[in-house]
């Protein structure tokens, strides 16, 4: 990759950072396109995150942030306008500065997510979905599967009282059948959704016990053991793929994708 003085710099935010696949995928769509952009990963803590965000995008070709765990909610009080999504979640995972110096998000995580589910062919309307981990990723996924309607969704989070309030904040919006789990149980789902960081450190827990899952069942971003039970089970990845047009409408960067391509690089 061929790096100038011109080149357009993007930041992926995270703690930690290393388990993040964004840089090699967007560096390689960049460079495949002809793009004089790079992105790249800035590992900042938590109570770090507003001096760090106020002081880079001072940098004039510094033009936007991706944001990963476990920034995508802490950015949302530094933002002078975002999307509806954004908003309702109470999380983004891009911002983008704007000529003025304010600061626009914008949340594609659900909307990647449900992207991908039509890609693997699983519905989500009118049937029982469990969606463990309600963090920044996890709230984007709840929003997007209410604003377009399941039978009922369960939230689980290992942080007690979170899906309360998120429950009752998409039952509003929305008016979805959106509760609150008291345990993890994947028992009597259709489709049950991993999105803890569980699984980033070896010898993590597992979320849920797979032994529970029903056999007909559907289970996105999770164990291969599941497979070995005969329950469909569907790559995370996925869910980037179908995000990188977004990113690139958000940051005004005109390019075509083969998505096929990034999938290749993804499986490997």
């Amino acid at each position: 990759m061929r790096i100038t003085g011109t080149t357009r710099v993007f930041l992926i935010v995270g703690d930690p950072v290393a388990q993040v696949r964004a840089p090699e995928v967007f560096n390689h769509v960049f460079e495949r396109a002809g793009i004089d952009a790079v992105l790249v990963p800035a590992q900042v803590a938590p109570h770090e995150l507003d001096t760090f965000v106020r002081h880079a995008l001072l940098a004039r070709n510094i033009d936007g942030l991706w944001l990963a765990i476990p920034h995508k909610t802490a950015l949302v009080p530094l933002l002078d306008r975002c999307d509806r999504l954004g908003r309702t979640a109470g999380a983004v995972n891009a911002a983008r500065r704007h000529a003025d110096g304010s600061l626009e998000g914008a949340l594609f995580d659900g909307v990647g997510f449900m992207q991908a589910l039509d890609r693997f062919g699983v519905a989500t309307r009118d049937r029982r979905v469990l969606l463990v981990g309600v963090g920044g990723g996890g709230v984007a996924i709840a929003t997007s599967l209410a604003a377009a309607g399941v039978g009922r969704l369960a939230l689980f989070d290992a942080v007690p009282g979170r899906t309360d309030v998120i429950a009752a904040r998409l039952a509003q919006e929305f008016g979805a059948p959106v509760v609150s789990a008291d345990r993890a149980d994947p028992g009597g789902y259709d489709v049950v959704i991993n999105a803890t960081p569980l699984g980033l450190k070896p010898g993590d827990p597992l979320p849920f016990d797979v032994a529970r899952v029903d056999r007909d069942a559907t289970v996105v971003d999770i164990l291969m053991k599941s497979q070995e039970r005969g329950i469909a089970a569907h790559p995370g990845y996925e869910m980037l793929v179908q995000q990188i047009p977004l990113y690139l409408r958000f940051f005004g960067i005109e390019a075509e994708v083969d998505l096929d391509e990034v999938r290749a690089l993804l499986a490997r």
